[in-house]
């Protein structure tokens, strides 16, 4: 519709174009004198009149001072005939040049036709523009239960590979063999083996589940369906189901090939949750989805994936054999993935010398795949603003703090008095943090503002952990409560900037009794059943299954577990308060500590395994 409207235009211009220099070729140069045919009948028996020119009924007409003038005759007349009607003697008219000059027929069907062309162009053309309009109102309710898939043909579309997916080396192992039944599936086949007809890919957003599945189709070199389970669902009854049975019509046609199906808890929800009961649309897509799996013949080398970070509400029919019945879990990376990925996010990005992938790996915990392309993206982003033609180590690191704590708020200019309690606070986290063995090493101590925080104490592991101890934790809260019993130490007076420490020590205190079951004095078990309905979202009940006696206890336990831990920061901060004093006055000068100056301040960090 848009390419007729626009031919349109382009012809209606073009017709404008040429009946405006149709207009200019018949516009005479100058004005030339009207006379009456008596007076040119007097000029000529005076011989003033050197040429005639006829040209229809008009007579232009040059005499011999060169002027110009024009005459009209009666249409049907001839000249001859005309002076034989006034008595003109032959004799004179024979020193007269004269030319009778015939209309080119082109100028003349134009000039006569274009006048009723334009508007007829413009009622066909308007008549051509409804019937498109139609005919596109047609086609888009005829596909209204078509699947909006993308697919990438290997053939075209530039491949992705294992090689573009670093990191996640089990997974990728799992894949391996799927790739390799998609190239050779007699090797399989001829043993009696049949492959997994669906596999589900497992793992928190951003770690990679997405570009794997799009690798394990450019390692076999297969076309490549992508669809998001969000794309099945609509408000109209039957479309869902419609688009999954043309979705696999689709794959079939093309076999070998990958269907992927990304975020498939949108449609693959637990049946029997809905407002509706179980005849909702969403029920019927995912109806639709089980018997299209079902419907697989052995070989008709069709591999279904999908990736979910919910895998807790998927329905259990599709998790079942002969469904999606293998599964494969991508973890967050490690320090060796997180340098494998990083060097992968590298190769288009011009780095200088310095740059330290493994030291950016060191300081970039609980980051997924995702979140280390951006932080490398971040760190272009800010080079690129200091007019840098590499990304130096400077730019990654403040991209760190950028992420993990929120871009600096240069324009939130604490006074003095504000910038001295902010100073103590933030030495009290750090020194309470660097005495106690078993936190994370303080990283840098900061008064500068960065989102909501007037300052900050950041704390990275040295490696990665999959396990805490209890240890950790009540050590974790000291840490927390430090600030506040720092400032009031040391100005006995309390301020609002322990607001978000109070929360979150309140918060793990709470997790270490009711769901680690970390508490001596409430036993091994954990306290509270959320309970999550599946349809409407999640956690909105916490369902009590405890009595009002226990909650008294838990509530009193929580006060027992702060209530020590800030006794244990308050015992340090006294104790060191020279080394307190030493940190807080180093940020009133320098603002911003990094662990190598604050090691020089307080020495290395002793551990439990020191």
């Amino acid at each position: 519709m848009k390419n007729l409207t626009k031919n349109f235009l382009i012809a209606f211009v073009v017709f404008l174009a040429f009946a405006s220099l149709l207009s200019l070729y018949n516009l005479p140069n100058g004005q030339p004198q009207e006379i009456d045919l008596a007076t040119l009948i007097n000029q000529i028996e005076t011989d003033q009149v050197k040429t005639i020119t006829v040209q229809d009924d008009k007579l232009n007409i040059t005499l011999n001072n060169d002027e110009e003038q024009i005459a009209y005759k009666e249409p049907n007349e001839s000249l001859s005939a005309l002076f034989d009607h006034y008595g003109v003697n032959p004799d004179k008219t024979k020193q007269i040049s004269i030319t009778i000059k015939k209309e080119s027929e082109l100028i003349f069907w134009l000039a006569t036709i274009l006048p009723f062309l334009i508007p007829l162009l413009f009622v066909v053309g308007f008549f051509l523009f409804m019937m498109r309009q139609a005919q596109g109102a047609n086609s888009k309710a005829m596909s209204f239960g078509q699947s909006g898939v993308k697919e990438f043909n290997p053939n075209k579309k530039i491949k992705t590979t294992f090689n573009d997916v670093a990191g996640v080396k089990e997974a990728k192992k799992e894949l391996e063999e799927v790739v390799e039944f998609l190239k050779n599936p007699k090797k399989f086949t001829s043993l009696g083996a049949t492959i997994p007809k669906g596999v589900l890919l497992l793992g928190a957003p951003g770690t990679g589940k997405t570009l794997l599945a799009k690798a394990v189709a450019g390692e076999a070199n297969v076309p490549f369906f992508s669809i998001s389970g969000s794309e099945f669902v609509e408000m109209f009854v039957g479309v869902g189901a419609s688009r999954v049975r043309d979705l696999f019509r689709r794959a079939k046609k093309n076999a070998p090939c990958i269907v992927f199906i990304d975020e498939i808890d949108a449609v693959g929800r637990q049946r029997g949750a809905g407002l509706g009961g179980s005849h909702d649309e969403r029920e019927q897509t995912l109806n639709q989805i089980l018997v299209e799996m079902d419907g697989f013949e052995p070989n008709t080398n069709v591999i279904v994936m999908a990736a979910t970070n919910r895998p807790d509400v998927l329905d259990s029919a599709l998790l079942r054999p002969g469904r999606f019945d293998r599964r494969v879990t991508l973890d967050l990376p490690d320090i060796n993935d997180r340098e494998m990925i990083l060097k992968v996010h590298r190769r288009k990005k011009p780095m200088a010398a310095d740059v330290n992938l493994r030291q950016i790996g060191e300081r970039t915990p609980g980051f997924s795949g995702a979140d280390l392309s951006n932080l490398l993206n971040e760190a272009a982003i800010l080079a690129a603003l200091n007019n840098k033609k590499q990304i130096n180590q400077l730019d990654i690191i403040n991209s760190i703090d950028k992420i993990l704590l929120g871009p600096e708020r240069k324009s939130h200019i604490l006074n003095k008095a504000e910038k001295e309690i902010t100073a103590y606070h933030e030495a009290g986290h750090a020194l309470v943090a660097h005495l106690l063995p078993n936190t994370d090493p303080v990283r840098k101590v900061s008064i500068i503002a960065r989102g909501m925080a007037a300052g900050f104490t950041l704390k990275l592991p040295s490696e990665d952990k999959k396990l805490h101890s209890r240890s950790e934790f009540i050590e974790e809260l000291a840490v927390l409560l430090a600030g506040r019993i720092t400032e009031k130490k040391v100005f006995d007076e309390v301020t609002t900037g322990a607001q978000s420490d109070l929360r979150e020590a309140t918060k793990l205190a709470k997790r270490l009794i009711t769901e680690y079951g970390m508490s001596d004095k409430l036993g091994l078990r954990t306290f509270g059943e959320r309970e999550e309905l599946v349809f409407l979202g999640r956690e909105l009940h916490e369902q009590r299954d405890y009595s009002e006696k226990t909650a008294q206890d838990i509530d009193e336990e929580i006060y027992r577990l702060t209530s020590d831990a800030a006794k244990t920061a308050e015992k340090i901060i006294t104790e060191h308060k020279i080394d307190l004093d030493k940190i807080a006055q180093e940020l009133l000068i320098k603002e911003t500590i990094e662990a190598e100056e604050f090691e020089k301040l307080l020495g290395k960090k002793k551990t439990t395994t020191d």
